[in-house]
């Protein structure tokens, strides 16, 4: 079960990278409106589900002790990353001015995640 819950860390890992890397490629192209990328918006996605797989694997499998507040407020936050860059998308998607803030927020939310992972012991 372990070669499963490894597979999972890349694959969490993997949404990361995406929706990092789908954050800094909407902010370089920032002339022609700030938009979230349907790498970003996959980025997020994958990140709760793995997210959510990686816990349940944790508990149940590997018999392993998470700190449930961490991990409440790692999920919480990156439902409201997946919620921003769902809703920017779908309002960019219907042709309706997408404001700029919703993106950066998903971006720093996401960075702000990242620091509660590693930094929250």
């Amino acid at each position: 079960m372990e070669f499963v819950y490894h597979l999972a860390v890349v694959a969490h890992m993997l949404g990361l990278a995406a929706l990092v890397g789908g954050y800094l490629v909407a902010v370089t192209r920032a002339a022609e409106g700030l938009v979230p990328n349907v790498v970003m918006v996959w980025g997020a996605r994958v990140q709760v589900l793995t997210g959510l797989i990686l816990v349940g694997l944790a508990e149940a499998a590997l018999d392993a002790e998470v700190n449930n507040t961490k991990i409440a407020v790692k999920l919480v936050v990156a439902l409201a990353v997946a919620a921003l860059t769902e809703i920017a998308a779908a309002r960019s998607r219907k042709g309706k001015a997408v404001a700029p803030g919703m993106v950066h927020a998903a971006g720093a939310l996401a960075i702000v995640n990242v620091l509660v992972a590693s930094l929250w012991k």
